[in-house]
């Protein structure tokens, strides 16, 4: 099988990204982009991005999940701490997130450290859920192999039984992480594939190193 792409072009004209304008807290230039993103464009979950991480086999793999809270400290997601994703950020924390907005033709790529957010704040997320995506947490062993579908349907069918009038306590294996950034690199789609290239280093608590990079 051959399926030639070349022919696949795309003229980028919608932004810039200039150095003299690029704040000093790349937190706050992503919080820009996100809201500029989430008014003028339609985009489809805006929250959405992949995470990368090391697996136990020791190749890297990459996974679409949501955004759930960013804030200056980082950026937090939810997820099966049992899951193929929790046992390798277990085993390496070191972690890239990426957002691609192709509305407006920008990219932002995130490395950082992922680790465990308190208890009672994935309390709190998880009270917050529908049920239906409560009982879903409890019905799934993430990632681990089942017969087939039916397996689990009939597994949420029980804990719906189960749990009606009930409150549903977070399992224990189910909570939030939080990446902690040490490099950010904004991207922004320019024409003649001459895109402007935004990176911020962290070099303390309060300071980050920003440089344009070459496209």
């Amino acid at each position: 099988m051959e399926n030639d792409l070349s022919n696949y072009r795309k003229t980028y004209n919608k932004g810039e990204l200039l150095l003299e304008n690029a704040p000093e807290n790349p937190l706050e230039l992503f919080q820009k982009w996100f809201f500029e993103v989430d008014k003028y464009f339609s985009e489809d979950e805006n929250n959405a991005m992949t995470i990368s991480t090391i697996g136990l086999d020791g190749f890297p793999k990459s996974r679409v999940v949501l955004l759930k809270k960013f804030t200056y400290e980082g950026f937090i997601f939810y997820t099966n701490y049992n899951s193929e994703k929790g046992k390798a950020i277990a085993k390496n924390p070191n972690v890239c997130l990426s957002f691609f907005w192709h509305g407006a033709e920008r990219q932002v790529i995130i490395k950082g450290k992922a680790e465990k957010i308190a208890p009672n704040l994935s309390d709190g997320y998880f009270e917050s859920r529908p049920i239906g995506s409560q009982l879903g947490a409890l019905a799934s062993n993430q990632s681990e192999v089942v017969p087939d579908r039916a397996f689990l349907e009939e597994k949420l069918k029980a804990l719906e039984h189960e749990y009606e009038g009930k409150a549903i306590e977070r399992p224990k294996y189910w909570g939030g992480y939080i990446v902690k950034p040490v490099e950010l690199e904004f991207w922004q789609g320019r024409p003649n594939r001459l895109h402007d290239r935004i990176r911020y280093q962290i070099q303390t608590d309060y300071n980050w190193k920003i440089e344009r990079l070459s496209p």
